[in-house]
């Protein structure tokens, strides 16, 4: 199995965390524009829907569990700092009824525009402040040791996931940003990527892409 393991520190932060949420993004505006044409119902929208709920699932569960805790440690005795960590679990959570909310409209149950502008809001307020708040605060605390022993652990986590994972988040994005997220993966991850897993990811047809 090729390893899955981001280069430490800037890239472990910036280059990956900021992709995921501008993919996060970009699934959102598909979405929207998709119930807004009455399509929400359509199999290749309802698969980039569940895609989209399981990389948010993902996303969360790594930062929960592998990222926070980290930096909790490193500002202990910082009740400033410890609130921020708290205030992004305590965000993490809000946003399963507005992702039900979604599910429910979809299968009929509700207006899928209003739902999806309320997903979109709660989640957008969540990236915005995650990325003012806690990710430059895990960036000036945790060292390079710190982030290669957050990469590892992701690692296994997210294994089984890459192949899917990678090609989602450059999915339509520019140029220079897909050459920097793929940059900061091992070669011989980028190699499968562009022989077999992106290959395959377009064959889904995820949103009708």
């Amino acid at each position: 199995m090729d390893t899955f393991v981001v280069r430490p520190r800037a890239a472990a932060c910036h280059t990956l965390l900021y992709a995921v949420h501008d993919a996060f993004r970009r699934d959102l505006d598909r979405l929207a524009a998709a119930v807004a044409a009455g399509k929400g119902g359509a199999a290749h929208v309802r698969a980039g829907w569940d895609n989209f709920k399981d990389q948010l699932r993902m996303h969360h569960h790594l930062e929960d569990r592998l990222l926070w805790p980290r930096v909790e440690r490193a500002v202990a005795g910082r009740p400033a700092d410890l609130a921020v960590l708290a205030e992004m679990r305590a965000e993490h959570a809000r946003l399963g009824p507005p992702v039900a909310g979604v599910d429910a409209a979809l299968a009929g149950g509700g207006d899928g525009v209003a739902a999806v502008r309320d997903l979109r809001d709660a989640l957008e307020a969540h990236l915005r402040n995650e990325e003012a708040t806690a990710l430059p605060l895990a960036e000036s605390v945790l060292g390079r040791r710190e982030w290669e022993a957050l990469a590892a652990d992701a690692q296994g986590r997210c294994a089984a996931g890459a192949p899917l994972f990678v090609p989602w988040v450059v999915d339509g994005i520019a140029p220079v940003q897909r050459s920097r997220f793929l940059t900061a993966l091992p070669g011989p991850v980028r190699d499968r990527n562009r022989v077999a897993w992106e290959p395959r990811y377009r064959k889904r047809r995820l949103w009708s892409t």
